[in-house]
């Protein structure tokens, strides 16, 4: 295979030069591909960590990407008419960072040398938002191959909207998602998910690059994967095809056989494309490529130096690009801006011939809310009972009309998170539509099927590639299945929202395993993520009115099974934004204890102070449906609300306490559930665990009992 110093000098001198008539590969092109090469030793050597070695073998799979094969503007990073690329495998940053080097995306040799650094532009893993070039952030491997189908999905999606009369081809809004995954990625069981259902969308703008080279951090991958994986594409539904460098019985990098296959999977616009493109990580390097040292650590400066006299370079010059191969590969930038050029004048015809879906796409460009669209928000009558599920429900309904960017669906619980929208077709190839679902492949409900981990990366996808808002749906004991994917739309500051149902023991019958406990406070740990749980069906339509005007972050809503009554004043929007506010006030004005509930329990609150205010103990109720928003108030609102003189206090919350003690204080008390659930009607349930309006005038009075007050007769469980 070509393993030692001698075969990689022969093969190094020459990226074999096959004529082609698709493809231009000049000496210029192989020696910048070996110059990709240096920069990732040098790089990962300077910072003491990285992982060089799949960087030195993708080199010319990812110099032929950008500067061949993918449509794209350097000097315009946000083109909207661009192909994406997504490096699924993100610990090779490098794979992605020297070619946004080399083509003129604004990072700089400075930047390389900073790779890993405080405060640079190269950071371990690719970051979205960061870095000019860098279209999501990666690095939990198969993430990144989920966020490409949500971007294929997305650009499907968007054409609908915009352009769905033009020919195949022929749209401006027609582009190629591009996405290189590992073995570390396919072995992520996401990866089946997200792929199977690619498949079944018949996703023909998307690709996947599999780089094969048998290696991971415990070196040969044979320890842990034998499976046909490109047999298991194919059982999908995939097109595939196979590069194989290796197959001469010698190392030759066949760049003529890659592009060929690169272009038959733009062709193919029916089915997702795979290639498996077989490799030796870390070639040419002679002592440690084909090992899993080269993976993830440092070469070390002997084999450095000896890499680089296999490449025919000065061993004792480091982070070296000669001038004419930087001038070679910037001339991207000029191929970029005439396919700019070129796109431009369609997408202005277009724009001159379609006014109406032009202002649609400008507004949503911006994720700007249309005029007036909170008046079709739904209201429902005060005394009236209804859960909060339902009631979210309605308010997509509504909404489905006005707002033609929210799209969404479940992983096959719409029916019991009521996330399909009324009348709204389903996002399906007419083929696999049913009675229950009509749709087309425009439409707009989407269905993720039993894949609620890859449902939270298809989000992701969705959200990144352009203006639309996506929603997903589950239980909320299966948000932990989704957790990773929701850490990552935080991080990067994603508008997903999750339509999380049954939110507690009050789904009943189906007992502990579907019964969430710990969830919520375990979602209110990722900074960043909103996490809203609405005390009745007003407050779930408040609850979407603030979650769409917020662009910069995702949110999760967690609704019920049961019904809630409805109380007076909880649909004003401007309140429910704050986070908590003042549901119910003391009979004096001036409260001797708080009781601040969330989602379900604020029924438990309100009755609990209709008891204590009959025992003559002045007693306000607050409404927290979101702790993060009520955390973003300043202080004279919190303690407008939670005046710190009233050191008496009760949160009362279906689930674990964990959090409510910085609420509650030292002298407050918490009713919560500190164990699993059981299989019973809810209202058993609540009874049997205590979560009762009677335990809660119990705890409150025990509350005031702490500061020296006279408790009572304490009552409850």
């Amino acid at each position: 295979m070509g393993g030692n110093c001698q075969t990689g000098a022969k093969k190094s001198e020459g990226i074999e030069q096959l004529s082609s008539a698709s493809l231009e590969w000049s000496d210029l092109d192989r020696r910048t591909v070996d110059v990709v090469r240096a920069l990732a030793m040098d790089a990962v050597e300077k910072a003491g960590s990285g992982h060089p070695g799949t960087a030195m073998s993708l080199a010319p799979a990812a110099y032929l990407l950008f500067q061949k094969t993918m449509r794209h503007d350097p000097s315009d990073p946000t083109w909207v008419g661009r192909d994406r690329f997504v490096l699924s495998c993100g610990h090779s940053s490098l794979t992605l960072y020297i070619q946004l080097y080399l083509s003129g995306y604004g990072l700089t040799l400075d930047d390389l040398r900073g790779l890993r650094q405080w405060d640079s532009l190269t950071p371990g893993h690719p970051e979205h938002g960061h870095t000019a070039g860098v279209e999501t952030t990666t690095g939990p491997l198969g993430q990144g191959i989920g966020n490409a189908v949500g971007m294929a999905m997305a650009a499907r999606r968007e054409r609908g909207l915009f352009d769905p009369a033009a020919e195949p081809g022929a749209s401006p809004f027609d582009h190629h998602i591009w996405c290189v995954a590992s073995e570390g990625d396919i072995e992520e069981g996401i990866s089946h998910e997200v792929s199977a259902l690619a498949a079944h969308q018949q996703l023909g703008n998307l690709t996947v690059l599999f780089d094969s080279n048998h290696i991971s951090i415990e070196d040969d991958t044979t320890i842990a994967l034998s499976e046909d994986v490109v047999a298991r594409y194919e059982a999908y539904g995939w097109h595939t095809q196979t590069v194989d460098w290796t197959e001469t019985g010698e190392y030759v990098e066949n760049v003529h056989a890659l592009n060929e296959a690169l272009e038959a999977a733009r062709a193919e616009t029916e089915r997702p494309s795979f290639i498996r493109l077989r490799t030796i990580i870390g070639w040419p390097a002679p002592h440690k490529q084909n090992t899993g040292k080269i993976h993830g650590s440092a070469l070390g400066a002997d084999e450095v130096a000896a890499t680089k006299l296999v490449l025919g370079m000065d061993p004792e010059q480091h982070f070296a690009v000669p001038d004419n191969l930087l001038e070679h590969a910037r001339h991207v930038v000029d191929r970029g801006r005439a396919a700019h050029a070129e796109w431009e004048k369609s997408y202005l015809e277009w724009r001159d011939a379609n006014p109406d879906r032009a202002a649609l796409f400008d507004r949503m460009a911006t994720r700007t809310l249309p005029d007036g669209w909170s008046l079709a928000l739904p209201g429902f009558e005060v005394g009236s009972s209804i859960s909060t599920r339902k009631a979210s429900g309605e308010v997509l309904s509504a909404l489905g009309p006005v707002l033609p960017e929210l799209w969404g669906g479940s992983a096959d619980l719409a029916e019991s998170n009521n996330t399909t929208m009324k009348g709204q077709p389903s996002f399906i190839p007419e083929e696999f539509q049913t009675k229950e679902f009509p749709g087309n492949p425009y439409g707009r409900t989407l269905h993720f099927g039993i894949r609620e981990h890859g449902m939270g990366a298809i989000l992701n996808g969705i959200a990144l590639h352009g203006g639309t808002r996506p929603y997903g749906g589950t239980f909320l004991v299966f948000s932990d299945y989704m957790r990773p994917a929701v850490r990552l739309a935080a991080l990067m500051k994603l508008p997903v929202t999750y339509v999380w149902t049954h939110d507690s023991i009050g789904l009943g019958e189906d007992g502990p395993t579907h019964q969430p406990v710990e969830q919520l406070w375990a979602l209110r740990a990722i900074p960043g993520l909103d996490v809203v749980r609405p005390a009745d069906a007003n407050e779930t339509a408040a609850a979407w009115h603030v979650v769409l005007e917020h662009k910069d972050r995702p949110a999760a809503l967690a609704l019920t099974r049961q019904n809630l009554p409805v109380y007076e004043g909880t649909g004003d929007a401007a309140k429910v934004a704050k986070g908590g506010y003042i549901l119910a006030e003391a009979s004096t004005g001036q409260p001797e204890v708080l009781l601040i509930g969330t989602g379900s329990e604020v029924e438990l609150a309100v009755e609990a102070r209709e008891l204590l205010e009959a025992e003559g103990i002045p007693t306000r109720v607050v409404s927290m449906p979101c702790v993060e928003w009520f955390h973003a108030q300043d202080l004279a609102y919190r303690t407008t609300v939670l005046p710190p003189a009233v050191k008496a206090r009760v949160a009362v919350e279906a689930g674990i306490a964990l959090g409510w003690r910085e609420f509650v204080g030292d002298h407050g008390n918490v009713v919560s559930l500190e164990h699993f659930g059981a299989s019973a009607p809810y209202k058993t349930l609540y009874q049997q665990f205590g979560l009762t309006a009677e335990r809660v005038v119990a705890a409150a009075k025990g509350s005031i009992a702490k500061l020296g007050g006279d408790p009572g007769e304490t009552t409850g469980n």
